[in-house]
């Protein structure tokens, strides 16, 4: 496979750009190697500046489940355009975007758009902190909730990818803020929730987690934090900016019937632009500005290019969903790939675990039970990457870190299957030869 413009745009990248990248993960820093520069995509496949073919199995890391360039949501972005790309004033759009949220999110009573799945996340954090008049926050051990400063001590997969504990820059007060648990853990966090109810203003957590590759949730760990939290004023929070219109339409809450006070949203619901939400009880909303007093604002909050392609694949998520049950083959689908792994492991006599839930999955080069960061850590990154070039060569492209989600989308079909796990075969094969 030859990568020579791409090699060319990533020198020419680094003179203008810290590390040639716009996100960390994306130069390929954990794997080695030349980042392909993509040119374009469509359906399940992107193409690169050399003209090489993929099979995407990142779908832009979660949000394309309709896969690459839909053509009524590129239809209904031209239309938008055509009117105006910003206005930094309210449209009809907004409105019809926040019913469907609130329509489907179980927690959702009134929701505020912003921009990217940080942006929801500091703002859930900062308003549980108004509400509740409290400091501090228990986040666990690998969930990545956005590079805001609370978020930054063992974060899942982008400090986990270039081994960083923490980050420089994150002033100590606010690590003191920050408690830590692991997931999956019910006796270790619910202790830390007790000794700290006084003081603790919110729990945020992923339901599912996906940042430090995909990790199902104990339900009991789920229900005892809404337990817990609820009997105690804390605001539990789901951070759902993966899981939300990915595991269902109802996201991971209705999927698993636990209901949160507060949820965050991202890459679904801007159906591949920049866009995300954080929403909740009417009571608790209701303490944003200009209604209450916890400040949060955005020039480009809502805009109706990112508003209208969300709202589209919204739309067309329910039509799929109504007509031929779409999450239930998605699952299915990943039931053929995880199955499939399972019999090239037997085959090859490897003992690798493949987890997954929904349209989600994760390949994890340890053979151990992966169940919260601890076990996930001690995964090889080394084999990963051996595989990762071995599938990429073999035109299959999935995320450049072994602490990643891979994602099918609807044009994701049994050839496509079929051929990733052709290609699986080969790539382990090749790695057990080594």
């Amino acid at each position: 496979m030859k990568l020579e413009k791409s090699k060319k745009l990533f020198e020419e990248a680094k003179k203008y750009i810290p590390g040639g990248v716009n996100s960390p993960v994306r130069a390929f820093k954990s794997v080695g190697g030349t980042p392909p520069f993509i040119v374009k995509g469509k359906g399940a496949y992107i193409y690169d500046e050399d003209g090489n073919r993929y099979i995407d199995f990142v779908s832009s890391w979660g949000p394309l489940i309709l896969g690459h360039a839909n053509d009524e949501i590129v239809k209904s972005i031209e239309e938008t355009a055509k009117r105006g790309t910003s206005f930094g004033a309210p449209t009809q759009l907004e409105i019809k975007l926040a019913e469907k949220i609130v329509k489907h999110v179980p927690s959702v009573e009134k929701v505020r758009l912003v921009n990217s799945g940080t942006e929801a996340t500091m703002s859930a954090i900062r308003l549980a902190r108004g509400y509740t008049k409290r400091n501090k926050v228990l986040k666990f051990e690998g969930c990545y909730h956005g590079h805001f400063d609370s978020f930054l001590i063992k974060a899942g997969s982008g400090v986990m990818t270039f081994s960083i504990p923490g980050t420089p820059g994150v002033p100590e007060d606010f690590a003191k803020l920050t408690l830590l648990a692991p997931y999956n853990d019910i006796k270790t966090t619910k202790k830390i929730i007790e000794e700290n109810e006084k003081d603790l203003a919110a729990v945020i957590v992923e339901p599912v987690a996906g940042n430090m590759g995909v990790i199902p949730p104990k339900i009991e760990f789920l229900k005892m934090l809404r337990e817990e939290t609820q009997k105690r004023g804390i605001i539990l929070i789901f951070d759902e900016v993966i899981t939300g219109f990915r595991i269902g339409l109802g996201g991971a809450q209705k999927h698993f019937g636990i209901i949160p006070d507060l949820t965050t949203l991202g890459k679904i619901i801007g159906g591949g632009l920049p866009l995300a939400a954080y929403g909740g009880k009417r009571e608790i909303m209701d303490h944003i500005s200009p209604v209450g007093d916890v400040y949060q604002a955005g020039t480009l909050s809502g805009n109706p290019l990112a508003v209208s392609a969300g709202l589209k694949t919204i739309e067309i998520l329910e039509k799929l969903e109504k007509e031929e049950k779409i999450y239930e083959k998605l699952s299915k689908n990943m039931e053929k790939v995880a199955m499939g792994i399972e019999e090239n492991f037997k085959k090859l006599g490897l003992k690798f675990k493949f987890n997954h839930i929904g349209s989600m999955g994760t390949l994890f080069f340890t053979e151990e039970d992966v169940v919260d960061f601890k076990s996930a850590s001690k995964s090889d990154t080394k084999l990963f990457s051996k595989y990762f070039h071995n599938m990429l060569e073999e035109g299959i492209y999935l995320p450049p870190s072994q602490f990643e989600a891979m994602f099918l989308s609807m044009e994701h079909g049994e050839w496509e299957i079929e051929k990733f796990l052709e290609k699986n075969f080969l790539s382990l094969k090749k790695i057990k030869g080594a």
